[in-house]
């Protein structure tokens, strides 16, 4: 066998082996997608392991996260720095070779994709980013932003919901520079795709606007490289179509049993057979790895050059080179802490019109900030102005019009902030977050300070009627690890959201309300920890303390004077956010509800759920416990009790059985 097709089958059998020695996960997707892999890493992506970060690297996505060991044994063979005994460890505690890729845990990974379609949404978000940043930074003769985005995906990223908004969109914004191989195996776990899944998926995508190239035998890693170059010439996104066969090379190829569990130890031997390899188990012989270096060299060749092109641009251009720079660190170069007019508000709002002020405050001191919405932006407020519209026809523009597509927004917001060189915001609906719940749950895991901004945030919605008013949806968002889920009671509470999405480097939920609240004057960098004493009493220590967040804190507020008439005096805390509060040092959670005061009483009209954890068993909470209704909002929120009366009278139960 030539030496090209010798590194095809030593990234099947590493990656057969591996899955063998763990006694768990899917040869089969690696084993068919060997040569189509080879192509891009060997042949086309210009990738260096000498800087896996290096700004202008073309991006890989394994869409079909599963397949694991594929990316493992490229990143092996093409000398990432993983080990062939982190090989060895796939799938182990504590490996570099975890079930499915994990961004930021193993280098040369640069996404986590473990649903399926993330990955895809993921590859639009990169192509976006390039495509904008090269119409901002590019000029005559310098192309300091020119890569591509390479993406593998197989039949079950095809079939899920978030595959259609993403390519859809990527077609429509005529994303050139993302090229997709689909690894058209026709086989998912139940079987043959015919169960299921019988579309046309190539009219289907010519249809979005792509370009599509069938390769009809993609085990060819040579029609796959003829594919990849013509990919390289189209104006719009391109779709190769790659029909390999699941398992190629073992005795359970084009079968469904080769999708998730090892070949076997015999199986695995006949393999080996079969593909003419004739070493002992993980071995690599070195004209392999000679091969692989072949095309890292390359890419470091490429880097150098960069660089050098680089030193001539900020020679030529030296504001923009400094913008870049600028751009592409992780710190604000705006100290929005100690800015008064970000934190100035004078009058009461809906907290989702105080988002959009804020927006546009932060348009003029970020310039890197680039968002939309949902086909919302109008309700959500989150229109720059003056920052232009983001389309095939203005890449310059900072607007982002994602359609009616939720679940495609906030995975394409993962890959712009993944891609480096932007701040990215994405908005709804709090209501559909639900479909967004996935992608803000990866924005969690990697540790993305995307920005959420979630609109119409309770039954406050009013007339649209239960449908449409969140009742879950906060303590679901809540039990999300690493994700900051903040609900601001004023303005000022809102700029503090957008600070600590903007500071931080996790992900913000900015839940937000449709109708008017008032400010309060202890409001602003202090909601930072995620719980404050807005209002006090007299008493050094009070003799009940109210709890809510975001639009509860007003009837609370109101609660604590009908309270004082009746002699009792009340502490009011707002507790914008639960995980900022958990996170602050035990004498400050003391100084704000200290454990001698055990009448406590939460207000939030969502569900109850979390609540009990500050209320403790001799509190009590003011919650929803079932639907909403529709009506105007003053109205379901006298009938479900959200009023400083019931607030009041509750707290007066409470203290009644001391």
């Amino acid at each position: 066998m030539g030496l090209d097709q010798k590194v095809v089958n030593a990234i099947r059998i590493l990656s057969a082996e591996g899955v063998q020695k763990a006694k768990s996960g899917h040869p089969g997707m690696p084993m068919g997608a060997a040569a189509m892999a080879y192509a891009v890493w060997g042949k086309h992506m210009v990738h260096t392991n000498i800087d896996p970060k290096w700004d202008n690297r073309d991006r890989f996505v394994l869409s079909s996260g599963h397949g694991s060991m594929l990316i493992y044994s490229l990143l092996h063979l093409f000398g990432y720095g993983l080990t062939m005994d982190d090989i060895k460890a796939f799938r182990q505690y504590g490996s570099k070779t975890p079930g499915h890729p994990e961004y930021k845990h193993t280098v040369g990974v640069e996404t986590t994709t473990g649903p399926l379609g993330q990955g895809i949404a993921n590859a639009v978000g990169f192509a976006m980013a390039e495509k904008y940043l090269a119409a901002h930074f590019n000029r005559e003769g310098f192309p300091v932003v020119d890569h591509y985005t390479y993406c593998i995906l197989g039949d079950g990223c095809m079939m899920e919901g978030i595959s259609h908004e993403a390519c859809s969109l990527a077609g429509t914004l005529k994303l050139n520079k993302l090229i997709a191989l689909y690894d058209d195996n026709e086989i998912s776990i139940e079987g043959d795709t015919d169960i299921a899944f019988r579309e046309d998926v190539p009219a289907r995508f010519r249809a979005y606007g792509w370009n599509v190239i069938d390769v009809a035998d993609g085990n060819c890693h040579k029609n796959v490289c003829a594919a990849i170059r013509l990919a390289k010439g189209a104006d719009k996104p391109t779709l190769i179509v790659c029909h390999t066969q699941i398992g190629f090379g073992s005795p359970k190829a084009g079968k469904a049993s080769a999708h998730g569990e090892p070949l076997g130890d015999d199986a695995l031997a006949e393999t080996k057979k079969a593909l003419g390899w004739d070493y002992p188990p993980f071995t690599v012989p070195e004209d392999v790895y000679a091969r692989a270096a072949e095309a890292t060299a390359r890419g470091e060749e490429a880097r150098q050059a960069w660089l050098r092109l680089m030193d001539e641009y900020r020679a030529a251009y030296p504001d923009l080179y400094q913008e870049y720079q600028a751009w592409h660190s992780e710190e604000l170069s705006v100290d929005l802490l100690h800015d008064e007019a970000y934190w100035a508000f004078d009058k009461k709002a809906a907290t989702r019109n105080s988002s959009g002020e804020i927006i546009n405050r932060l348009a003029a001191r970020v310039p890197n900030l680039i968002g939309g919405s949902a086909d919302l932006a109008p309700s959500n407020k989150t229109e720059m102005k003056g920052r232009g519209d983001f389309s095939a026809e203005n890449p310059t523009g900072a607007n982002l019009h994602f359609g009616v597509r939720e679940h495609a927004m906030a995975a394409i917001c993962n890959g712009l902030k993944l891609h480096g060189g932007l701040r990215p915001y994405c908005a709804t609906f709090f209501v559909f977050s639900d479909y967004m719940k996935n992608a803000m749950r990866m924005s969690a895991l990697m540790g993305l300070n995307v920005v959420y901004v979630l609109t119409h945030d309770s039954i406050g919605v009013g007339e649209d009627g239960p449908t449409h008013q969140p009742i879950e949806h906060l303590a679901g968002l809540r039990a999300i690890p690493n994700l900051i889920v903040f609900r601001p009671a004023d303005s000022r509470e809102v700029a503090a959201g957008w600070y600590q999405g903007l500071t931080g480097n996790r992900p913000v939920a900015l839940v937000l309300t449709r109708q008017d609240l008032p400010l309060y004057e202890k409001s602003g960098p202090a909601a930072l920890k995620g719980g404050y004493i807005v209002s006090d009493c007299e008493k050094e220590t009070p003799d009940v303390i109210l709890l809510a967040s975001g639009s509860e804190v007003e009837p609370c507020v109101n609660a604590q004077a009908l309270l004082k008439e009746k002699g009792v005096d009340a502490r009011v805390v707002s507790m914008p956010s639960f995980e900022l509060f958990d996170e602050q040092d035990e004498a400050y959670k003391q100084s704000v509800l200290p454990d001698g005061v055990r009448a406590r009483v939460a207000v939030e009209a969502g569900a109850e759920l979390g609540w009990h954890k500050y209320v403790g068993l001799d509190g009590a909470v003011v919650c929803m416990h079932g639907f909403g209704a529709s009506a105007p909002y003053k109205v379901l929120f006298e009938k479900f009790g959200f009023t400083a009366e019931n607030v009041a009278a509750t707290a007066m139960d409470v203290l009644a059985k001391k």
